[in-house]
């Protein structure tokens, strides 16, 4: 019988490969119950393969992941996944109401019609994501901001006890990032575990209770004031572009991060 306590997370020396090249090497952390994770890490460090190795889209190539104790896999729709925009097809002929309601399928299945629950789901997630006036709708017709709370409905439908967002603060405008970090704290109150990558590390350190920091492997896990330092995020980054606390700082090939005296992050020409 499923648990139905908050979702426990454990990594256990995990590696994913593509074509026979890690893209996640040796990953072992432990996400507890409820608790918010931002993954923070440069461009192709393998956050969305962390998402996509979670819910099945890729084989681990060693290791384990359990929830509750048990194989990834064993648990009936127990992780839902809002991935990036840019990797959904938007010219698929649905409606808003359509997609919300596949958040239902893995409960309901693919043959058996939805019942009046899953419908009063699918109204309660469109109501709670700010669009049931566009339930109608065709997702073509969207905007990027729309299309994101569409997904983010869906997988509130689902009604998961992990959920992973990758990038969802990317692209969109400011009263859905406010709806999202609005719907983090609702399901932290609800003691749903969320786990979030971001280029924010703003964001990171100011919404989240944890930081991972990746980059093909584990840097640093743990509270956002000890992993966020400079030698992790000179680790993590190198010379890459990076978005900072206390203002958006840039650090490239002629910059580094360095700290001050107060613990804030800056850029330091050299």
């Amino acid at each position: 019988m499923e648990s139905q306590e908050p979702a426990r997370l454990e990594f256990e020396q995990v590696t994913v490969s593509y074509n026979d090249h890690p893209a996640l090497s040796d990953l072992t952390f432990q996400v507890p119950y409820g608790a918010h994770v931002a993954v923070v890490g440069p461009n192709g460090s393998g956050k969305s393969t962390l998402f996509k190795a979670l819910v099945g889209l890729l084989p681990i190539r060693s290791g384990r992941i359990l929830i509750h104790g048990q194989p990834l896999g064993d648990h009936k729709d127990c992780v839902a996944y809002v991935p990036q925009r840019e990797e959904v097809d938007w010219r698929f002929p649905v409606t808003v109401e359509d997609v919300v309601l596949m958040g239902r399928f893995g409960r309901l299945g693919w043959l058996k019609p939805p019942t009046q629950q899953d419908r009063a789901v699918v109204r309660r997630s469109l109501a709670q994501m700010g669009i049931s006036r566009l339930a109608h709708r065709p997702i073509s017709e969207l905007s990027g901001g729309q299309q994101q709370r569409v997904f983010m409905a869906r997988a509130l439908a689902q009604e998961p006890h992990i959920l992973l967002m990758d990038e969802p603060f990317t692209g969109v405008d400011i009263a859905t990032q406010d709806a999202t970090l609005e719907l983090l704290s609702q399901l932290k109150e609800q003691q749903v575990t969320i786990i979030v990558s971001t280029h924010d590390l703003s964001l990171a350190t100011g919404h989240f209770d944890q930081v991972l920091l990746l980059n093909h492997r584990l840097i640093a896990y743990g509270p956002p004031a000890q992993v966020i330092t400079t030698q992790a995020l000179s680790e993590a980054f190198g010379g890459r572009i990076l978005i900072l606390p206390g203002g958006g700082v840039v650090v490239d090939d002629c910059c580094r991060p360095e700290e001050t005296g107060s613990g804030e992050v800056v850029a330091k020409r050299i």
